[in-house]
């Protein structure tokens, strides 16, 4: 239930729905109705705000209950 995780993560960076629409700057509707699952939150947008709230896509996705963000190695750096 990822977007119970959309909420929880807005409201630990203590942001109200608006604050955060204003600064993604999107539609309010649109943004409420990830929160509330009633659509699927599009992959760019789960990015940015993994970004924002510096935390893992897995997390948001609620793959992990770990929130901090996950740290890859590069598979294609020159070794």
């Amino acid at each position: 239930m990822h977007y119970q995780r959309l909420r929880d993560l807005r409201e630990d960076h203590d942001m109200t729905q608006d604050e955060l629409v204003a600064r993604l700057g999107m539609h309010k509707t649109t943004y409420t109705n990830y929160e509330q699952g009633k659509r699927e939150i599009p992959f760019c947008l789960a990015i940015r705000l993994a970004q924002l709230y510096n935390v893992s896509l897995d997390y948001i996705a609620g793959l992990s209950h770990e929130p901090r963000p996950l740290h890859c190695n590069n598979i294609y750096a020159k070794k």
